[in-house]
């Protein structure tokens, strides 16, 4: 029987995982590259069904190594021709030059028909791939690699029980994770069985936050406060500093950026926001006479969302029955605070 360090270890390491751009178009390579290798070649007809919060968070986004593309079409696509479904959201990261221009002769093809999901759930993604002899149906639901359904000429190969009402259903359970003994574990846990994860947190969104802060990202907000710092239009002091950071952070990784983010709950935004402000505060002050005061900020802020009804992201499913139950991302992002604190 796992014990409950174990659990709370399965749920960070779901929680908190590495990918490449913005989840959501991610997610559709990923399942695209998926519903490829099951069929075994390239197909001549490709059928997405979309719940609308995919559509939204996808439209209009730049895709990681895709030179510049946009949208919804290019990122099945390259999950199509460059995917390799077992890099999970880092799916596209090897794609080179010559396999770019594979996926624009293909989107020239326009055999990509996206459709609207009529259900309620907020990330739904439904493949429906064939060539002349075959064809391959695959479903995501809840989580971004979460495939709960896969059909081959309709046979069943993966059927995944999904309770459409608790995004949570295929992950681990989080009963565990009560107020005591998230506030207990975070006072006595071995910070060397999280700090290899946590690591990775501070070494990969600290390198998007330099390269947006050198680059030309989108609308570049993370540089714009750092040349208003230097203008003297905004305070030097390490609250812009830190907005900054996680700004430039958000900046590149929004516009395409191939360095890959540290996510929280699903969202590299979140991970950066949770983690990049803390880590150049720390970087800006001598950590050892502020860390306990940080810690117990964020420890408070976590608590403060028990009493909290869910309106965004995953646990807006459970709309007034959150309250009463930490929030999974603040937890998560209360204990990545704690350990950045405690190693930098």
């Amino acid at each position: 029987m796992e014990t409950k360090i174990e659990k709370v270890l399965k749920i960070l390491e779901e929680e908190i995982v590495a990918a490449e751009g913005c989840t959501e178009p991610i997610a559709l390579s990923y399942a695209a590259a998926k519903a490829r290798r099951i069929l075994g070649t390239i197909p001549n007809k490709v059928d997405v069904f979309l719940s609308g919060n995919i559509i939204k968070n996808v439209k209009s986004v730049t895709i990681p190594n895709s030179e510049g593309m946009i949208g919804i079409e290019p990122a099945i696509a390259m999950g199509l021709i460059a995917g390799d479904d077992k890099k999970e959201l880092m799916v596209i990261s090897d794609t080179t030059h010559e396999q770019v221009k594979e996926v624009r002769n293909f989107l020239d093809k326009k055999i990509i028909k996206t459709y609207v999901h009529p259900g309620d759930i907020k990330l739904y993604i439904r493949l429906e791939i064939s060539n002349d002899e075959d064809n391959v149906v695959l479903e995501i639901k809840h989580t971004h690699t979460n495939v709960t359904q896969i059909l081959k000429n309709g046979k069943v190969l993966l059927s995944q029980v999904c309770n459409d009402d608790d995004f949570n259903s295929s992950l681990t359970d989080r009963k565990v994770l009560t107020v005591k003994f998230i506030y207990d574990l975070a006072k006595t846990i071995d910070i060397d069985l999280i700090k290899p994860i946590f690591q990775k947190v501070v070494n990969y969104n600290s390198a998007i936050a330099e390269e947006g802060l050198k680059g030309k990202y989108g609308v570049n907000i993370g540089k714009m406060i750092v040349d208003n710092i230097e203008r003297g239009i905004y305070g030097n002091d390490v609250r812009n500093k830190a907005a900054s950071y996680a700004s430039a952070g958000s900046d590149a990784r929004m516009s395409g950026c191939a360095l890959p983010v540290m996510t929280t709950s699903g969202s590299g935004n979140q991970g950066m926001t949770a983690s990049l402000p803390i880590i150049k505060f720390a970087a800006e002050k001598n950590l050892k006479d502020i860390k306990n005061e940080v810690i117990e900020v964020a420890k408070n802020s976590m608590e403060a969302t028990k009493n909290i009804i869910a309106t965004k992201g995953r646990a807006s499913y459970l709309g007034e029955r959150s309250v009463g139950h930490i929030d999974p991302g603040a937890m998560s992002s209360y204990l990545m605070i704690k350990t950045i604190c405690e190693n930098i």
